[in-house]
């Protein structure tokens, strides 16, 4: 099994590390090119490329300018443990994972990212930011998705392959991630779970805060419990949420989280 999971914006790159194990990205030198073509621009460019303040553009352009190899950990941080948004937060690794569970998650935890294509938990990054989305011009088309093509499906089909049993891709991820992978030329079962919350109103709908930190949830569980199959999904209950029969299809399980009363 295989999960997939977005980036984040928030990054912590001064909190201990509670581990010594890291790794170097295996697309390093496609991303090498993409900060090729940001170094070239503007701090003007980059908020307009990616709507951000002036400030944000200028500390992103500076970042560009930083970008050095080789990855080092004085240099650089293991993805999990750079990213600090909703989804990180809701993972926790830092606290909840132990060695072995760092090498479980090595072996079955994605992150999609639109500078260095696809990530391993442990793998070294430098600070950035570098949306999916992003509507920037190389010599491979207008967009990161264009830029990445087939590159990050196939190296999910090549970690599946060299995991044998690995049958399920699920995808923790957002649809802006999403769209950098082709899921029909998926070598596996590709399984989607939905989180939702019940609102004031009593209906349950998916909440973008609560399910931004469900899916780190899943992630740190299906990494915790050595999950394997699609079928196991179903036991999850982190955080509050249990599996809803009515509210799934086999390849979208739904989990529920009723709305805590009022002290």
């Amino acid at each position: 099994m295989i999960c997939l999971l977005s980036p984040a914006k928030t990054l912590d790159y001064a909190s201990p590390l509670p581990t010594r194990k890291s790794s170097q990205p295996r697309l390093l030198e496609r991303a090498e090119e993409l900060i090729a073509v940001m170094r070239q621009k503007s701090p003007d460019e980059v908020a307009d490329l990616m709507h951000l303040s002036p400030e944000l553009a200028a500390l992103n352009v500076e970042r560009y300018q930083d970008f050095s190899t080789p990855f080092t950990r004085a240099n650089a941080r293991p993805a999990a443990l750079a990213f600090a948004g909703d989804v990180y937060q809701g993972m926790a690794a830092g606290r909840r994972f132990g060695e072995r569970d760092w090498t479980e998650a090595q072996k079955t935890v994605r992150i999609l990212s639109g500078l260095y294509g696809l990530l391993r938990p442990l793998d070294l990054v430098q600070p950035y930011r570098l949306e999916m989305g992003t509507r920037v011009r190389t010599a491979h088309g207008g967009s990161l998705y264009e830029f990445w093509d087939r590159i990050i499906t196939d190296l999910v089909n090549a970690d599946l392959r060299e995991s044998p049993g690995a049958e399920v891709v699920v995808n923790l991820a957002s649809a802006e991630y999403f769209g950098s992978v082709r899921p029909e030329a998926l070598e596996a079962r590709l399984v989607s779970p939905r989180f939702l919350d019940e609102d004031a109103q009593g209906r349950f709908r998916v909440q973008a805060f609560f399910a931004k930190r469900a899916r780190g949830e899943m992630a740190a569980w299906l990494v915790l419990n050595r999950v394997r199959t699609a079928g196991a999904l179903r036991r999850f209950d982190a955080a509050g949420y249990r599996y809803s029969a009515e509210d799934s299809t086999p390849d979208s399980p739904a989990f529920v989280r009723p709305r805590r009363p009022a002290p």
